[in-house]
C-alpha cells in the first residue's frame, strides 16, 4: 500500500508540474457523474456480500452478472449524456473525456466482484499488490502522455489504464469464476441491505462533489482544479492508513457485530492509532501549507494554499467519522445509515449552496462546518448502540490535540526563522515538528504513545512473546 501511495504521489507531482489547474478542474467536473454511475453499477451488493457472513456461489454469481449488465447500461447512459455535460460546463473536451470514463466504468464492473471477495476474505495483501501494479503502470502511461503533450488526455489515460490493469490482475490472481446462473431471490435478499447503501452512497457522492460543480459553473474550472488539488493534498497524509483500516474495520466489525463491548474496544483502538497519526500530520500540513505546495506542485498552485489550510481543519476528525460509520454498517442497520446520511447530506447541500454565493473560501469554511455537524450525528448512534458517544471519543483523543499544539508552534517558528527555499523550510519544519510531538507525547502522554506502538505492532506489550 505504501508503494501504491508513493507511486500515486510521484505521478501527481509530475503531472501537476506539467499540466494546469484547468486540466485537473475539467476532469474533476466528471467526478459526480462517474461516481453516480459507478454506484448504480454496484447497487450496494458489494457491501451486502461483506456484511452477510454466509453467502453462496449463486449469490456471488448473481451480483457479478448484475454488475456487468449495469456497467453496460451506465456506460451507454453516460455516453448519451456526454454532449449535455460538455454544454453545461461550456467545455467541449468533456464530451470525449466522458466517453473514456464510460469505458472505464465497464472495465470496473467486470472486476468488482473479485475486489469485493478479497475484501470479505480480508486478503488485503493481494488487493494491495493489484493496486500497486495498476498505479505504477497507469502512472507511467500518464507521465509519458503528459510529456508527449497530450495534456488533459494524460489524466484520462491514467484512469483507463488503471482500470484495465486492475481487471486483468484481479481475474488472474483470484480463482473465483462465475457460473451460468442468476437468482432473483438472491438479488432481492441482498438488495434489502444493499438498497439502503446505494441510496446513502448516492446522497454522499452528490453532496461530496457538489462544491466542485458549483465552483466550475459559478466561477471557473481553473478554480475548481485548485480546490480539488487542495482537497486531495489535505486527504493525502491519512488516505493510505484509512484505506487499509476502513477495509479491515467493516469486515472485522461485521464478524463481531453482536459483541458490544468488544466493538467499543475495537473502535477506541482504531481511533487511537489513526488519530495519533492524523492530528499531528494535518496540523503540520496546515502550518507548512505554503512550502509544501511550492515544493510538490510549483508556483502555479500557490493560490490553493489558504484553501488547503481551511480544509485541513475539517479533516482533523475524518478518521473518527469513517470508523463510527463502519460500526453502524456492521450492525446491519443500513436503514438507519440511510436516514442519518440523508440528514447530514441535506445539511451539507444547503450549507454548500449558500456558501457558494460568497466565494471559494466560504465554500472551504462550509466544509469545516459540515464536518463538525456530521461528527456529532455519526457518534450519537454509536453512543446509543455501544455506550461510546462523541464526547467520550473526543475525550479519549484529547491528548493528540494537546500534543499537536506545541508541535505546530515549533514548525511555525522554524519556518519563520529560516525564510529559506521551500524545500528546506519543509524539511526543517517536518523535523522540528516531529521531534517536538514525540517528546511531548513521551513527557505527558507516555501511555498514549505506548498504546499506539502496541496496536501498530511496532512494540510488544510487556510479557508478550
Amino acid at each position: 500500500m505504501f508503494m501504491r501511495q508513493g507511486v500515486q504521489l510521484i505521478v501527481t507531482i509530475v503531472l501537476a508540474r506539467i499540466l494546469t489547474p484547468e486540466d485537473f478542474g475539467v476532469v474533476a467536473m466528471l467526478a459526480l457523474f462517474t461516481g453516480m454511475a459507478g454506484l448504480f453499477i454496484d447497487g450496494g451488493f458489494s457491501a451486502a456480500l461483506i456484511q452477510r457472513q454466509q453467502t453462496t456461489h449463486e449469490d456471488e454469481t448473481t451480483v457479478f452478472f448484475f454488475n456487468l449488465a449495469m456497467g453496460l447500461v451506465m456506460a451507454l447512459s453516460l455516453c448519451a449524456a456526454a454532449g449535455w455535460i460538455a454544454g453545461f460546463f461550456g467545455q467541449p473536451v468533456l464530451q470525449y473525456l466522458t466517453y473514456a470514463m464510460a469505458f472505464n466504468l465497464l472495465l470496473n464492473s467486470a472486476s468488482s466482484i473479485h475486489s469485493t471477495l478479497l475484501n470479505k476474505e480480508m486478503d488485503f495483501r493481494r488487493l494491495a499488490k493489484v493496486g500497486a501494479v495498476s498505479s505504477l503502470v497507469s502512472g507511467v502511461v500518464a507521465v509519458y502522455m503528459a510529456g508527449e503533450g497530450f495534456g488533459i488526455w494524460s489524466l484520462a489515460g491514467q484512469v483507463v489504464s488503471s482500470g484495465a490493469v486492475s481487471l486483468v490482475l484481479l481475474w488472474w490472481w483470484h480463482p473465483w469464476r462465475p457460473a451460468w446462473t442468476f437468482s432473483f431471490t438472491s438479488l432481492h435478499s441482498l438488495f434489502r441491505f444493499g438498497g439502503y447503501e446505494v441510496a446513502a452512497a448516492a446522497t454522499d457522492i452528490f453532496s461530496t462533489n457538489l462544491h466542485l460543480i458549483l465552483i466550475g459553473k459559478m466561477y471557473s474550472v481553473g478554480e475548481a482544479g485548485l480546490f480539488e488539488r487542495a482537497q486531495r493534498t489535505q486527504q493525502l497524509p491519512i488516505t493510505l492508513m484509512m484505506n487499509v483500516i476502513n477495509r479491515v474495520a467493516f469486515s472485522a466489525y461485521a464478524s463481531i457485530s453482536s459483541e458490544k463491548e468488544r466493538l467499543a474496544r475495537g473502535l477506541r483502538q482504531a481511533q487511537t492509532i489513526t488519530m495519533f497519526v492524523n492530528v499531528p500530520v494535518l496540523a503540520g500540513t496546515i502550518v507548512l501549507a505554503q512550502p509544501l505546495v511550492l515544493t510538490l506542485f510549483g508556483e502555479q498552485w500557490l493560490p490553493c494554499v489558504p484553501i488547503l489550510q481551511v480544509l485541513g481543519l475539517g479533516g482533523l476528525l475524518w478518521p473518527m467519522h469513517v470508523l463510527n460509520l463502519n460500526i453502524l454498517r456492521a450492525q446491519g442497520r443500513s436503514d438507519l445509515f440511510l436516514r442519518i446520511t440523508l440528514l447530514k447530506k441535506m445539511f451539507a447541500i444547503t450549507v454548500t449552496v449558500v456558501s457558494a454565493f460568497f466565494g471559494i473560501m466560504a465554500i472551504a469554511w462550509a466544509q469545516v462546518v459540515i464536518t463538525l455537524f456530521a461528527y456529532f450525528v455519526n457518534t450519537h448512534y454509536t453512543g446509543e448502540f455501544l455506550g461510546y458517544g462523541g464526547r467520550k471519543q473526543l475525550g479519549d483523543q484529547l491528548a493528540n490535540f494537546i500534543a499537536a499544539a506545541p508541535m505546530s508552534c515549533a514548525i511555525y517558528l522554524t519556518i519563520e526563522t529560516m525564510q529559506s527555499q521551500p524545500l528546506y523550510e519543509l524539511a526543517a519544519g517536518v523535523f522540528a515538528g516531529g521531534l517536538v510531538f514525540w517528546f511531548t507525547c513521551r513527557l505527558l502522554y507516555a501511555e498514549l504513545l505506548n498504546e499506539c506502538l502496541y496496536i501498530s505492532g511496532l512494540r510488544k506489550r510487556p510479557g508478550q512473546p
